[in-house]
């Protein structure tokens, strides 16, 4: 699950072939997802709406495939901003931007006749919220995101002058005021942040209400809490929120990973493991949703639990195995393998063989920024002083 620019809108309940697309999305099936919402497109294609439904899902397409869905990998040292432009695959740009450009021309054809359009406004303000997510994390074009996001919520900010019972509209403004909010003050001086100063807290009290009253949003907002509290080192929060997720999606894998996380991140080894034990044995079980699930994933992440936790010794079985099978992870998971086996070998003493294993991460390609400070490990050993450095502050709750 990620914090920034992420506008996910839940599916009327009336319109069976949205609703089987967002039951894919939800489950993080996004190739059907996409499928469905293609239908849907193809039976009402003058409907903004459904064009960002299938924009929105070729969009997180890209991002699970990247892994980039998982907070291990989006929240605290790992921020995006430092992270490699995501690739789509041919057509995924050409088709992202089809949507999008369709759903700005209907919801501005309506907006000519009608400039208090409720519904145009919002059309308008999800698609420039998609726009500035895909320029954001498939571009790395921070400027234009930001100022797509701003108008989008200017205009969701419309939406809510004319329709002030409309909770659903305030979503993006509670994401816009904690993104604003964590900016740095060079940023917020921009002028098309005018009139915007953010605020962090305020943002997450706007999604609580959103989850709490919202209609269409009330999901997406509970989802976007969730990571914003994640980032914020609360997983006693974050939860019941992922619970809530795992109950009514239940081939959702992603909600596993994140449980386990946020375990980890509370002190409790016993719940974080025990999740990553329900996730194999659904695996096992054949589970829709979970089959799927590489082993080696799943390896990955509990070698990289037993790491934090200091145990390298144990972890080390475990980073092997994700290692060996490391044509079967996204490439961020393959260069976090690399990088913790080198530290857990070198923690125990190996210093052969944690060399060779920081010497292949700093190979991959393309570089990031932890691959490029494993090229220290290679000639000096990594320490438990090391380790120590890199932890976080405890959990604020």
């Amino acid at each position: 699950m990620i914090i920034p620019l992420a506008f996910l809108l839940l599916a009327p309940p009336q319109d069976a072939l949205v609703a089987k697309g967002f039951d894919h999305f939800y489950n993080v099936e996004y190739p059907e997802a996409v499928d469905a919402f293609r239908r849907a497109v193809e039976a009402a294609p003058n409907d903004p709406r459904r064009r960002t439904h299938l924009a929105q899902a070729v969009l997180f397409l890209v991002m699970e495939r990247a892994g980039a869905l998982e907070s291990e990998m989006v929240t605290g040292a790992n921020s995006f901003l430092r992270r490699p432009r995501m690739e789509p695959k041919a057509g995924e740009d050409a088709l992202f931007h089809e949507q999008i450009d369709t759903a700005l021309r209907l919801a501005d054809q309506k907006l000519k006749s009608n400039p208090n359009d409720p519904e145009a406004l919002y059309a308008q303000g999800v698609a420039l919220g998609l726009r500035g997510t895909w320029r954001f994390l498939v571009r790395k074009s921070w400027m234009d995101a930001l100022r797509d996001i701003t108008n989008a919520r200017k205009a969701h900010n419309r939406v809510v002058e004319l329709q002030p019972g409309n909770i659903d509209a305030r979503m993006l403004q509670g994401v816009h005021d904690y993104i604003v909010g964590s900016l740095p003050l060079a940023y917020k001086v921009l002028g098309f942040l005018a009139g915007f100063r953010g605020n962090r807290e305020a943002g997450m009290e706007t999604l609580r209400l959103v989850a709490a009253k919202g209609d269409e949003n009330k999901i997406d907002a509970a989802i976007l809490l969730g990571a914003i509290l994640r980032r914020e080192r609360r997983p006693r929060e974050v939860i019941p929120i992922l619970e809530d997720l795992r109950r009514r999606y239940p081939r959702n894998y992603l909600v596993q990973f994140e449980l386990s996380q946020m375990y980890a991140d509370l002190g409790d080894l016993e719940q974080s493991l025990a999740a990553l034990d329900r996730l194999v044995e659904l695996k096992k079980s054949g589970a829709s949703g979970f089959r799927r699930v590489p082993n080696e994933r799943i390896e990955l992440a509990r070698g990289n639990v037993l790491f934090w936790y200091e145990k390298p010794a144990q972890a080390i079985p475990h980073l092997k195995s994700a290692t060996a099978g490391a044509e079967l992870l996204d490439p961020n998971s393959v260069q976090l393998a690399w990088v913790r086996l080198g530290q857990c070998l070198d923690l125990t003493g190996r210093r052969a063989e944690a060399k060779a294993a920081f010497s292949r991460a700093a190979e991959l390609k393309p570089p990031t920024e932890l691959t490029r400070s494993s090229r220290r490990f290679i000639s000096t050993s990594f320490t438990m002083a090391d380790k120590r450095k890199m932890d976080l502050p405890p959990p604020t709750q």
